[in-house]
Formats: C-alpha cells, structure tokens, sequence
C-alpha cells in the first residue's frame, strides 16, 4: 500500500517539528522545507530518529516562500498528497519592526504556494493546510471567537495572516481546491522559540530552580491567550485534510489565562508561589516566602498596539472530527519547565 506523503514548510519550527513526529508515526513519507541559512536550524529534527524506526521516512529541501521557483522544484520531487504551511515570521512584535518581511512571507508567501500547486496541475491531488492564528481577531467583537467572528487585527503579523487565511478560501472556491484553515490559538511546549513569551517564563523559572537570581522582565501581564499544547493541535491539523472538503476551524482549549497566571504556574512548579504588588508599570512578582522580586515591568516589551483577551470556540472541529485538547494547560508547563531544567543542567 502506497505511503501518503506530506509535505511541511516551516518544518524546523516547533509546529513543523510536532507535526513531522506525528505524521511519522502514522507512517507517512515527510518532506519538509527549509531555508538555507549559515545557521542549520534543524536542531529539533535531529530528535525525530526514533520516529523514523517506525516506518515513516524524512527528506529535506531548501527552499523560500518568496521564490517561488524554489517552491515549484520541491513540489516536482516530493509529489504531495498533503501540503501543511506553517512557514512564516511568527512572533507578533518582530512583525512591528520588519512589516514588508511578515508580509512576504506570511501573505504573498502563501499565493506563491497556491500558484505552484495550481500551474503543477496538482490540485485535484493535493490537500492544503494553511496555519492561521487568533491574532487575526485582535480586538473582537465577542468572545468566544469561532470561525464567524470578523477579524479586526492588530499588528502586521495578524493582517498578513488575514490575506493569506482569505487567499485559501479564493482558492477553494475559485479553483476548487482542498485547502483548509486552521485558526489555531496559542499553542505551546518544550520545543517553543525562546522569544516567545510562554518560554521566556518557563527559561526564567528553570534558571531561578537552578541558583539564577535574575529578575524576568515581562510586558503586558494582563493579556490573556488561550494556551493549549501544539501536540494536540498538529492532530487537529492532520484530521482537517482528512475531511471530504476542505474548510476552516478553530483550534483552542476555551479556557483564557493571563501571563499572570501563566507565570504563577510556570513557578510553581519550581516551588516557588508568587504573590503580586504595585499596578502598571510598578508591578512586581515576588515569592511570597523569601520577599525575593522574580519579575517586574519592563515598557519596552509591549506592544505598538495591544491585544488584550482572546479565546476560542473549537466546537466545530469537534463536532467535525472529533478533535479536542488532551494535555491540561498544568501539564504543558510543567512539561516545559521541566524540560529547560534538563536542558540547563546539560549545558557546559
């Protein structure tokens, strides 16, 4: 019996990296692609040897979003059944700083992807997966967001990510293609880029577990994400191409935390039970039986325009195939906290 083959961009990425583990397993031929940098980048792959035992196979490209030659050349030698786009320039802040970049590659990125897959005439072979993002809702006009809350974004991230989310339905509809978005919410774990704020923390707690008296400088501590674990959602990826027609659904826990919260459990774990004093920019963490200030405000984190609260409605996905979150937010940190510990200890 013939293997499906998969095709991910974006694969050295913790998406790529957790959904390359779990097509694998499955007993899918992966293909991934990647940029050719001076830096290998594909450090998360080299963990996935013990998938490969199990029948699956990996091959890499290199290849570019904004070429789209380079992406015609991957298609002809990886003949996909199921492309899964997770390439792009994903942290929401960096996207304020180099807005054309985001926009090459998150938005005119996905129509070079759709052109290829259309002038190869592979269409009618091929599944897509587009990786949308709550951020697209930015400020919504009610909450939970589902998959008919209007998207009102609010960085340059969020309005690439609107284009390119619009462009899989144009493709649809006016080519009939089996493309499908996924509007997943914040999704996290060990594997997470340490910029990203949930891993800031859990780097933070780790450190602190191990003699590290550094304060951990924070932005907006009121904003609240709903935060799953991303091995849960790369299933939820996989089960949309799997449908009869492509369509888009959310992915989220629906359950909303603050980074408050997310750094009271992240600590936690370490035994350390944080208590709060001051407002604004004054605010401070502090462990409540030492006094000692684990983490305080610093303005130069936050953002030029803010998203306070967002929260999803998985429930069509549910009702469609089944899929809802398994790992328990406690579990997700306690994981990443105790995987930076082992990492930390590790290192020379």
């Amino acid at each position: 019996m013939r293997r499906r083959v998969a095709l991910i961009t974006g694969i050295t990425g913790q998406d790529g990296f957790y959904l390359a583990r779990h097509l694998l397993s499955e007993g899918y031929q992966v293909h991934g692609l990647r940029r050719r940098t001076s830096f290998n980048g594909s450090d998360r792959l080299q963990n996935l040897s013990d998938t490969l035992n199990e029948g699956g196979s990996l091959t890499l490209h290199h290849g570019d979003m904004t070429d789209q030659a380079s992406l015609i050349r991957v298609l002809q030698e990886s003949k996909p059944d199921e492309i899964y786009n997770l390439a792009a320039q994903s942290h929401v802040q960096v996207s304020f700083e180099k807005p054309a970049y985001t926009t090459a590659v998150n938005a005119l990125g996905v129509v070079h992807l759709l052109e290829a897959v259309r002038l190869l005439g592979l269409a009618e072979q091929t599944r897509l997966y587009q990786a949308s993002t709550s951020e697209m809702y930015g400020v919504a006009e009610s909450s939970p967001q589902s998959e008919t809350t209007p998207f009102r974004p609010r960085s340059p991230y969020a309005a690439a990510k609107v284009f390119a989310h619009h462009i899989m339905v144009n493709y649809r509809e006016a080519y009939g293609f089996h493309a499908s978005n996924g509007i997943c919410f914040n999704h996290e774990g060990p594997e997470r880029g340490e910029t990203f704020v949930s891993r800031k923390i859990t780097l933070a707690a780790a450190a602190r577990r191990l003699g590290d008296k550094s304060v951990l400088m924070l932005g907006n501590l009121s904003a609240s994400r709903d935060w799953g674990h991303a091995a849960d959602f790369v299933v939820g990826m996989q089960q949309m191409l799997q449908q009869p027609h492509g369509d888009d659904y959310v992915l989220a826990t629906g359950v909303a935390r603050s980074v408050r919260q997310f750094a009271e459990a992240a600590f936690r774990v370490t035994g350390i039970d944080l208590a709060w004093e001051g407002e604004g920019l004054d605010e401070r963490g502090v462990d409540r039986k030492s006094g000692a200030v684990i983490i305080a405000v610093d303005p130069r984190h936050f953002r030029p325009s803010e998203v306070q609260a967002l929260i999803g409605d998985a429930s069509k996905a549910k009702e469609a195939f089944g899929w809802e979150p398994r790992i328990s937010f406690e579990e997700m940190v306690r994981e990443m906290v105790e995987s930076d510990t082992a990492r930390m200890r590790k290192e020379p």
